[in-house]
């Protein structure tokens, strides 16, 4: 099939090395434009756009797609379908009416649950047994579109919104393959009405830990904001993420250092396993044990 593929960070990286792997024509490749970045503030290309250049994919960055001028060029590449995953604008319905077989998207939940902007958090967050890929016929509303095909997954004890992403992101790349090659025997399913969730950007705010609150909820919130923001709590006057947690046995006062990087909690402990002190690199609990004297309180 020709197709337009519109992405813009990690996440999507896989889907378009799937679609090139599989002998489809890419017309174009369509992501954010450049942003400053690093020390040096210059601009960097989005990952989608550096992985599209060293395939030698013609790129478009648009930093709206508002203009007449910007749909008519989307239409005159004669599409056949477009694929979108974590694109980060919003399609206007002339965009989404030009190819042939209309746009499809790659979403990292299972749908009707967690629509929105952050739906592998928010699945850690809220202690969700499962998750996994939608492809989704898109249509105005915010990822409200029917569904063609869905893969669950469990969520495992000790995953990280790091590890669940990249594993999901694999699967969006092995489902939109099979979704193109099925496209004309393929029912799309309505979404349900009923479960919906909404899956909203994280706020910094999230990440400060409160150890009073109970031990699965703040493992959770470590696992959840893993890699970024990063939950953090204050120990000895430093800010340190914790990257990575596991529940544990154990009882205290909120905060206090049981053994180890073992912490009591308001109810039940966590053990932490991976944590960063300010300018330095992430650690796992052993070796950051072995250079720190670590307070026997945090906050």
């Amino acid at each position: 099939m020709r197709v337009i593929f519109m992405g813009t960070p990690d996440f999507s990286v896989p889907a378009l090395d799937a679609l090139v792997a599989a002998g489809h024509e890419i017309a174009c490749v369509y992501t954010q434009p450049p942003r400053p970045a690093g020390r040096g503030k210059k601009d960097r290309p989005t990952p989608v756009h550096a992985r599209a250049a060293a395939l030698g994919l013609p790129v478009r960055h648009p930093a709206t797609l508002k203009a007449e001028t910007d749909r008519a060029a989307f239409a005159d590449l004669g599409a056949d379908i477009a694929v979108v995953v974590a694109y980060g604008l919003i399609l206007p319905q002339p965009v989404l009416d030009a190819p042939r077989h209309g746009c499809l998207n790659i979403h990292a939940s299972l749908l009707p649950r967690w629509r929105g902007a952050a739906p592998i958090h928010r699945a850690i967050l809220a202690g969700d047994a499962e998750t996994g890929v939608c492809i989704m016929r898109m249509e105005a509303g915010l990822d409200t579109g029917p569904v063609l095909l869905r893969r669950a997954t469990p969520i495992g004890t000790e995953e990280t919104t790091a590890s669940l992403h990249d594993r999901l992101s694999q699967m969006g790349a092995a489902l939109i393959t099979e979704a193109l090659e099925r496209i004309d025997e393929l029912a799309a399913a309505p979404q349900p009405e009923e479960g919906v969730t909404y899956a909203a950007k994280i706020d910094k705010a999230e990440a400060r830990i409160d150890w009073r609150r109970p031990a699965a909820e703040i493992d959770r919130q470590i696992r959840g904001l893993s890699p970024f923001p990063g939950a953090w709590c204050e120990a000895a006057g430093e800010r340190v993420k914790l990257l990575a947690s596991r529940l544990a046995e154990g009882s205290g006062a909120p905060g206090t250092r049981l053994d180890g990087l073992r912490i009591a909690c308001g109810t039940g402990a966590i053990e932490i396993t991976l944590a960063q002190r300010p300018g330095k690199r992430a650690m796992e609990s052993g070796e950051l044990l072995r250079g720190w004297q670590i307070p026997d309180r945090l906050d």
